[in-house]
């Protein structure tokens, strides 16, 4: 017994030794293939090398060291690990020719890809103490703002002055000018994480996952320029089995976004698998966005399923949560819990106006049949607007089976209410009215089934604006529970209501403060 474990131990020893050599000799300095970090020289080929002759020898670690490397688009390998060391900046090229161009099949003009292209590679990780840069500043017209072009502002209170800016850009949008396309993208990847590291001012999207399984982002920092259009921090398209945890996103557009397959969005080069998205998981993070902080849905041509969010805050956003279908696949099967969102009024051509929680289901393709948001519960959430919450479905899609438990909202005025107040945002939409005024309830459902709101308690803070009405407002419904509310109309409107129903049926409550009801059976 005792030889036969000592002939044990030696092959166990023996085999780690090997595996030591190996992992060691499978260790590639990118400075051992002429790469410079004198933060001028392009290395590209270097970094690209690197990876290459790793993934020949069948993986291991590619080490960036201290420095700063400037590179174009480059193509991540299975089984690589691309370690960033303390100090290591790999930072984008500020020139468009140093990205790899696809010409698309339309006569069009070339498409660059960003810094990272991963296709059809399994087994990749980013990690380190280091810094991607994506060098985003460099492709925008940063003293210029962005006008409002889709939606038009024709229908909003404001009309052409729907937040307008009398001098300099106010918050932006700022004007793009040619530039490279996602700044990560893994498609038909599995098994990828990123971890740790540092990421800086993409020039588009900066991480999109499309077709992948089981990705890992955690403990990142990424922070794009909050003044930048298109700028989202993660897109998640099609995937099954992704974690987002432990994250501090900071984006300009939204800060988490999760699709099914859109195709208004594909990547460059690369054909599309159309999967579904299913078993997301987001966590333990901190969002900011100029747009969304957490974005389900657009016009998705497939169902995205099983979205689990919690423990995260949504700050200095113009639209905490937006669930959205404009195409004919569905979202169902999502959850919200322990969350913190704060909303705020922006000028310029950002989507969303305010809202904490925002959920709609309005066409935007023709010759579709419509998907349908079902089954989304909000549980134990603190929240902060300048503009109400909305539920807002369309007689083609009923949106059913909403939850409200444990809700606490403080809807607080607005230095723009002058300039942006008193609108809804359906963009996206291709209904003649996409950005239009309207009265603002606390809550607002229309054409919905199925809604419980429980233990809801609605704050209204310096309300001054008359547009401001009552405190939960629902029109076109059926089957609405509605259960310790605590809450009242807008003190600034002595019309307002508590509870204002109107065009429903199946209606409980146990309020019994000022209601009103209108062809409510």
């Amino acid at each position: 017994m005792l030889k036969l474990l000592c002939k044990i131990l030696v092959a166990l020893f023996v085999c780690t030794s090997c595996f030591t050599s190996i992992a060691q000799n499978n260790l590639l300095n990118i400075i051992s293939f002429g790469a410079i970090g004198d933060a001028k020289t392009i290395c590209t080929k270097a970094l690209q090398t690197t990876i290459d002759s790793c993934a020949a020898k069948g993986g291991g670690n590619v080490v960036v060291p201290q420095g700063i490397f400037i590179i174009g688009t480059v193509h991540l390998k299975s089984n690589i690990q691309l370690q960033l060391n303390a100090g290591a900046v790999l930072r984008g090229s500020a020139n468009l020719n140093d990205y790899e161009a696809f010409i698309p099949d339309t006569p069009y003009k070339p498409i660059h890809k960003g810094m990272f292209f991963t296709e059809n590679a399994e087994n990749i990780t980013i990690s380190g103490e280091g810094t991607i840069d994506g060098n985003g500043d460099n492709f925008f017209q940063l003293d210029k703002a962005k006008k409002i072009e889709w939606g038009g502002t024709q229908y909003t209170r404001q009309g052409e002055h729907f937040r307008e800016v009398k001098s300099g850009i106010g918050d932006g949008p700022v004007v793009p000018k040619d530039r490279p396309y996602q700044m990560f993208v893994f498609s038909n990847c599995k098994r990828v994480t990123v971890k740790d590291i540092t990421i800086t001012t993409a020039p588009f999207w900066c991480m999109h996952f499309a077709d992948c399984d089981a990705v890992h982002v955690t403990g990142i920092r990424l922070w794009n320029n909050l003044l930048a259009p298109n700028a989202d921090g993660i897109d998640i398209n099609s995937c099954n089995n992704v974690i987002i945890d432990n994250c501090d996103i900071r984006a300009g557009d939204d800060a988490i976004a999760i699709t099914g397959f859109n195709h208004h969005f594909e990547i460059p080069g690369f054909h599309h698998l159309l999967h579904e998205s299913t078993n997301i998981l987001v966590n333990n993070c901190n969002l900011q966005s100029a747009s969304s902080g957490i974005r389900i849905g657009f016009l998705d041509q497939n169902s995205v399923r099983n979205i689990h969010v919690s423990n995260t805050n949504i700050t200095n956003s113009t639209r905490g949560i937006g669930i959205f279908v404009r195409d004919e696949g569905s979202l169902e099967n999502i959850t919200f819990d322990n969350m913190s969102i704060e909303t705020k009024l922006r000028t310029g051509d950002w989507w969303g106006n305010g809202e904490p929680i925002h959920i709609s289901a309005v066409r935007g393709k023709d010759s579709v049949k419509l998907g349908q948001v079902k089954h989304v519960i909000f549980s134990n959430i603190i929240c902060k607007g300048e503009n109400g919450m909305i539920i807002y479905g369309s007689d083609e899609s009923i949106i059913e089976d909403i939850s409200f438990n444990h809700i606490r909202f403080e809807l607080i005025d607005s230095k723009l209410n002058d300039v942006a107040g008193g609108n809804i945002d359906l963009r996206g939409a291709s209904i003649q009215k996409q950005l239009f005024k309207s009265d603002i309830p606390g809550l607002l459902i229309h054409y919905a089934k199925n809604v419980r709101i429980n233990d809801f308690e609605l704050n209204w803070t310096n309300t001054r604006m008359p547009y401001f009405t009552n405190g939960i407002e629902a029109n076109h419904f059926e089957d609405l529970n509605i259960t310790s509310f605590k809450g009242n109309g807008s003190p600034i409107n002595k019309n307002a209501f508590s509870i204002y129903l109107e065009d429903g049926k199946k209606f409980v409550t146990d309020d019994k403060k000022s209601i009103m009801l209108k062809h409510v059976e």
